[in-house]
């Protein structure tokens, strides 16, 4: 269509523009400190992401319509919400186009959370929402061989899927995260890896955590796709499993915590 053609010259032009993209990452560099993506919530629930992610996720699952979304890194479960919310969506238009009576309950689509301490008063709250029937959570950590298998076992009989990264955020981690969750993503599909930013954040920005400059999710992402080419890793579904950097979607939100984060499954 002639818009959506307009948006990709539009995308492709911004990529060029060297002066926005330096206000971008100079408001990122600004708004880490006072947590301003702290601000936010979704359906009642806080998501710590930045409004641009959001938006990016809700495309991405538009485009895809998984049958299943992984996501390590639970928190307040602002994120399972969103994601299950946006599945439930998908359910909505499958029945108005189907004509079919809708039943919310009897769907197949999930959300499969893991994280290695599910805090009480946010289990209770996740599950006490409307959106918890399309949830699932698993405490432990997620580079855990058992939690791993259970992961996988959840994963068996769906056909798109759909993986976000978000928990710890050190190399180590997000490397063996890759290596474990990467080949679940279905063919065309994303998985996306979260705070890639911290790479291109001045070096004393985060004091108090594991992670920094040179050891953060971004260098992993570097580290496993370096692995892919020379391993020729097998995907979950036996195809040979390729994953290229979806430039167009940084070039497009400019504000993310996830450039060099989108990968695709091509």
């Amino acid at each position: 269509m002639k818009f959506e053609l307009e948006v990709k010259e539009r995308i492709a032009e911004i990529r060029k523009n060297r002066e926005l993209a330096h206000a971008a990452q100079h408001f990122l560099t600004l708004s880490v400190t006072p947590k301003y993506s702290y601000n936010f919530s979704w359906l009642g629930r806080p998501i710590i992401q930045y409004p641009q992610d959001m938006v990016a996720m809700e495309e991405l699952i538009w485009s895809i319509q998984p049958d299943l979304v992984i996501e390590t890194g639970i928190a307040h479960g602002g994120s399972l919400i969103m994601s299950a919310s946006m599945l439930a969506l998908l359910d909505y238009c499958d029945a108005v186009k189907s004509s079919a009576t809708l039943d919310p309950k009897k769907s197949p689509r999930k959300v499969l959370g893991v994280d290695i301490d599910i805090r009480p008063h946010n289990r209770e709250a996740i599950e006490a929402h409307p959106m918890a029937h399309k949830i699932e959570m698993i405490q432990g950590s997620s580079i855990d061989a058992g939690i791993i298998a259970q992961v996988k076992e959840r994963a068996k009989g769906y056909k798109k899927i759909l993986v976000c990264l978000d928990s710890n955020h050190t190399h180590e981690h997000v490397l063996a995260e890759l290596e474990a969750y990467a080949p679940l993503t279905s063919q065309g599909s994303y998985c996306v890896v979260f705070d890639t930013l911290i790479e291109d954040m001045p070096a004393d920005t985060y004091p108090d955590r594991p992670w920094g400059k040179g050891d953060n999710p971004k260098t992993a992402v570097w580290e496993y796709l370096k692995r892919l080419k020379g391993a020729g890793q097998k995907a979950a579904d036996g195809a040979p499993l390729h994953f290229e950097i979806d430039k167009e979607m940084d070039g497009k939100l400019l504000v993310t915590v996830a450039p060099d984060g989108f990968l695709k499954r091509v």
